[in-house]
């Protein structure tokens, strides 16, 4: 069997594995809660993998690992390395639990009916609510960009087909199945991730280019000593620890992340979920970042053409790997890639249906309103290819997204589980700060600063400081519509 037929076979295969998860669940998402949650029943596996599926796209394989190995060589390890530290262990242990016990208790089903029950203000749910739908289609777009750069490469078919192809795989997945659908799949998903990772990065290591472990450790300490790497030079520091600050805890501000936590059956799964989610990020994203380190031992000093985007995807077609495991590699990046898209776009859109649909339609029933919510998930697919179109790369691209949402939404959310002297004024000012922060800067530039990470870190670091400033120049009694505050 040729190099084409092998590949576009590994692929079927999980294709039809697709179409069939969503099929088996297509009658188990019926009603709003079971789209969305799916009946808060999830256990400790099945939720730490569909955390950290959502977590690592294309975008951290092919754009986040492929830049960071070019800009800072060897240093970019320190980034996956964070991303298990604080994005996932960090970020189960601090958050998990309380926010699934809140939600549960008060029957919340998103991000944004969460600050209108914490501060009885539904002006804060339809803010809330018009950000995550809006700046979540540029990180929705950056996957698409990412998984069809590596698909051009060693597949050779056209960007816009692929685009499509991924397009139509996550919207079947979706609007047959919805969350358990996506939650089932992840499950599977995640090991296909770990086992292609680990076989990834013992080839690329033993690959003609790197030349073992020792010998490309040796050659990559070289070529950082004679450019500049060894140190990084202070710009490029502060770049790198924006990078691993932005992309670790980032994470925690992001509703599709934080959606996880709620549908996680108790206490003890959250235990587990903590561990597996950890191990699975330490190998994934360690993994990732470590590849895309030797990208220069591939590439010497010339960027390749069509420029970071096309370092790993290229790395992939060069380092000689065997034909299966190139469609291994690539059913790799579509399951996160799919994985992602999923949960973004079921975040994005039930969060518009839920709580900004359904309050001004009171006689919109619960069947209808899923209906709606299924339909709303095939235009945020179709608004996220068009976005894709846009000629910015992946890791400012997405940076954008995860800067202007976290930068409004980390702090108060955070500050919320953990203390009570948090007030609406002080939950406002910390929002409009971290979004105006993130977001001019990206505007007034056109969308084309690099220096998306560097605002996206600064937008949380403003954010939690007008929260507390506000709460404190502005005490309020108990707000008219407030709920109690977290445990």
């Amino acid at each position: 069997m040729d190099k084409q037929m092998t590949i576009w076979t590994v692929i079927g295969v999980y294709a039809i594995f697709m179409l069939a998860v969503g099929i088996l669940y297509s009658r188990k998402g019926g009603d709003m809660s079971g789209f969305t949650v799916g009946g808060r029943s999830a256990g400790a596996w099945i939720s730490a993998l569909s955390y950290g599926t959502a977590y690592f796209s294309a975008v951290m394989f092919i754009g986040y690992s492929g830049g960071s190995g070019w800009s800072y060589g060897l240093w970019s390890v320190l980034v996956g390395v964070g991303n298990a530290v604080f994005g996932s262990l960090l970020a189960w242990l601090v958050l998990a639990n309380r926010t699934r016990d809140y939600t549960r208790r008060h029957d919340i089903k998103s991000m944004p009916q969460l600050f209108e029950k914490r501060f009885g203000s539904p002006a804060m749910r339809l803010f809330s609510c018009v950000v995550i739908f809006v700046f979540l289609i540029p990180y929705s777009a950056s996957v698409y960009k990412g998984l069809t750069s590596v698909c051009s490469v060693i597949l050779g078919i056209n960007e816009q087909v692929c685009m499509i192809i991924i397009a139509i795989a996550s919207a079947l997945l979706l609007v047959l199945g919805g969350y358990m659908a996506t939650l089932k799949a992840d499950f599977v998903q995640g090991f296909v991730m770990m086992v292609g990772v680990s076989a990834l990065i013992v080839l690329v290591v033993l690959s003609p280019q790197v030349g073992g472990l020792s010998t490309g450790l040796s050659r990559m300490a070289e070529y950082m000593k004679g450019h500049a790497m060894a140190p990084l030079s202070g710009k490029a520091a502060v770049a790198l620890v924006s990078t691993l600050l932005m992309t670790s805890f980032g994470t925690w501000g992001l509703p599709q992340m934080v959606h996880k936590y709620y549908g996680i059956r108790d206490e003890k799964e959250v235990k587990r979920g903590t561990v597996i989610s950890t191990v699975f990020a330490l190998l994934v994203a360690g993994g990732g970042y470590f590849i895309g380190s030797f990208s220069h031992l591939f590439f010497g000093e010339t960027m390749p053409e069509g420029g970071k985007d096309f370092l790993v995807p290229l790395m992939l077609d060069s380092a000689g790997l065997p034909n299966l495991l190139i469609g291994v590699i690539l059913v790799l990046l579509i399951s996160a890639s799919v994985s992602t898209l999923s949960s973004i776009t079921l975040t994005a859109c039930s969060t518009v249906s839920m709580d900004l649909v359904k309050p001004f339609s009171k006689k919109l029933d619960d069947q209808n309103l899923t209906a709606f919510t299924r339909v709303l998930c095939l235009v945020f697919v179709v608004l996220s290819y068009f976005i894709a179109n846009y000629p910015t790369p992946i890791l400012e691209m997405m940076s954008y997204s995860w800067g202007i949402i976290s930068g409004s939404f980390l702090a108060p959310y955070l500050l919320s589980l953990y203390w009570k002297g948090i007030n609406r004024a002080g939950a406002w000012a910390g929002m409009l700060g971290g979004f105006l922060t993130a977001f001019l800067p990206a505007a007034l530039s056109g969308f084309t600063t690099p220096d998306g990470p560097l605002y996206a870190c600064l937008a949380m670091l403003v954010s939690f400081t007008l929260c507390f400033v506000g709460s404190k120049l502005f005490p309020t009694a108990k707000e008219e519509g407030a709920g109690a505050s977290m445990p």
